[in-house]
């Protein structure tokens, strides 16, 4: 008797959710759809927008050291009507920078005459030249991307990189995952036993051909015995996540300034120099890495120094974030593009390349920061949170938050009750 109430309220649970998704999202459902239905009533097959039922359509693969006039004269263009294209096709689609292994299609009619020309620009994004008419149109085409809500979870024995791949998610996961944790949690610091559980949206072009991770869209975090929770939720027109109580998951300050890194050298008062021989100051972190790796910066701000020292830092940046703090980044390789003194730079933008410049035994990057001018250790740094949710949009949050915890309890017992059967389990995603 207890077992079967227990069930019929499990999967009650389950059934009120699936039926909950499946109402909230079902306007936006039918607004996807609405163009491919009207494609399914004329009876036409389409490709690029293009019904082509009456056209053949040829793919090809842009070669190595191929060029948009080379392309175009193997099509069967004349030297004139290529120069035409090449013009009316430049703002769209830059001839210089065509990319080897990207596509282009040339759709023919009856007679073998050239009427479409698709040019690729990404998986999703082309350039089209229409040919039909007497004047020559050139216009963008995006396909249209479908999403699909899937659930992750799992217990991390090694790496998350592993865990996440252990789940059947694709491994870009735990690099999303990261990114929207990077200032409560030191990735490179998690300990085994430490689980996370999520829900995110896949964007998938032709309803199978996975173009990436949309977005993550709900997500539990626990570490070291502390469950960190991150609800997406919208507030003067940005996106972004907060905690349980409202409080933004983003810090002023990055916790490191490379994705990758060994640390071989911690702040100190008296550390011994390899190469000068004799003990002094090292207010700062050195982080190994391979020369080239992208160096980025902790925090919004602006560079005001930009230099090189033959005997000591080599290529250095210096970015004043607040009236507090400013960060210096040194022995470099090169600096990023468009990177000069007085430029703003945005949290996490690759400001410089590490290398191994100035007084330095092989390739590092040197990290310091300094609060009211006096150098703090940059591992233990406290960074106040940026804004909460605004007291008039906390009911708002809470019912997002209730929302989301939601949908992941539900989908996690979905998840086990159908284990036996499938290996991940999709749903169409609600984004009331």
């Amino acid at each position: 008797m207890c077992k079967t109430k227990r069930r019929k309220t499990f999967h009650s649970v389950i059934y009120s959710f699936l039926i909950l998704s499946i109402v909230s999202c079902g306007l936006k459902k039918e607004e996807q759809q609405m163009d491919q239905d009207d494609q399914q009533e004329t009876g036409c097959v389409y490709e690029y927008g293009i019904c082509v039922d009456s056209f053949d359509v040829t793919h090809y693969e842009i070669g190595r050291g191929q060029y948009l006039s080379s392309i175009l004269t193997n099509l069967g263009f004349t030297a004139t009507e290529s120069e035409k294209i090449i013009e009316a096709v430049s703002p769209f689609y830059s001839p210089s920078r065509l990319q080897v292994g990207n596509s282009y299609a040339a759709i023919t009619d009856s007679t073998s005459t050239v009427k479409y020309v698709v040019f690729e620009k990404s998986r999703t994004d082309y350039t089209v030249v229409d040919l039909t008419a007497d004047t020559m149109n050139v216009y963008d085409y995006t396909k249209p991307v479908t999403l699909k809500r899937e659930y992750a979870e799992g217990t991390i024995t090694s790496s998350m990189w592993n865990a996440i791949i252990d789940t059947g998610a694709p491994a870009l996961l735990a690099l999303k995952l990261s990114d929207v944790y990077v200032w409560q949690i030191d990735f490179f610091d998690i300990k085994k036993g430490d689980s996370f559980r999520l829900m995110y949206d896949v964007a998938y072009i032709d309803d199978t051909t996975m173009v990436g991770i949309s977005s993550i869209e709900g997500a539990v975090f626990t570490h070291q015995g502390k469950k960190y929770q991150a609800i997406p939720f919208q507030q003067d027109t940005i996106r972004e996540f907060f905690d349980e109580d409202g409080n933004s998951l983003r810090k002023a300050f990055l916790k490191n300034p490379l994705d990758f890194f060994r640390i071989t050298s911690k702040f100190s008062n008296s550390r011994f120099h390899p190469i000068l021989k004799r003990s002094r100051p090292h207010h700062g972190v050195d982080y190994a890495a391979p020369t080239g790796t992208p160096v980025k910066t902790i925090g919004d701000g602006v560079v005001i120094e930009r230099g090189f020292q033959r005997n000591g830092a080599g290529n250095f940046l210096k970015i004043k974030h607040n009236a507090a703090y400013t960060t210096t980044y040194m022995h470099l390789s090169r600096f990023a593009k468009g990177i000069e003194k007085g430029r703003t730079v945005k949290q996490g933008e690759v400001i410089a390349y590490v290398g191994s410049t100035g007084l330095s035994t092989g390739p590092h990057l040197d990290f310091r920061v300094h609060r009211n001018n006096q150098p703090v250790n940059p591992l233990t740094i406290e960074s106040p949170p940026c804004l909460p949710v605004k007291p008039e949009l906390m009911d708002s949050f809470m019912l997002v938050q209730n929302r989301v915890m939601f949908q992941l309890d539900s989908l996690r017992m979905a998840g086990q009750m159908f284990a036996h059967t499938t290996d991940s389990l999709t749903l169409i995603p609600s984004h009331s």
